[in-house]
């Protein structure tokens, strides 16, 4: 599986989440976190070079596929991260509530989610 591959199975998985929770599908959204965090650390152990090829989903359509990426580009990208974690605070509902338990992990030093 290429690098861009492996980000759009990121996306897509994070995707197909939201929606599995929002039919009330705990069990699927579950199969789903999974598969993105599998996507992620495979991004992740390919350093910086797999980083920056998630960073492109911080201008992603989708709210939760953006801030999901920007969750855990917090390290490595943290201006745009936070910009888009901000932004993302200021709504309301699940993705919301999220970014603003991102930046407050953050804040509060106990982010671990792509240690240095």
């Amino acid at each position: 599986m290429t690098t861009e591959e492996t980000v759009e199975e990121f996306a897509q998985n994070v995707a197909a989440q939201t929606d599995a929770i929002g039919r009330g599908d705990a069990k699927t959204g579950n199969k789903h976190a999974d598969r993105y965090i599998a996507a992620f650390n495979k991004l992740r152990a390919l350093g910086d070079p797999g980083r920056e090829a998630l960073a492109v989903l911080l201008t992603h359509p989708r709210v939760d596929v953006r801030t999901t990426a920007a969750t855990c580009l917090l390290r490595y990208k943290t201006a745009e991260a936070r910009a888009v974690l901000e932004e993302a605070a200021k709504g309301k509902g699940l993705f919301s509530f999220g970014a603003q338990q991102a930046l407050k992990r953050w804040e509060e030093g106990t982010w671990s989610l792509d240690p240095a």
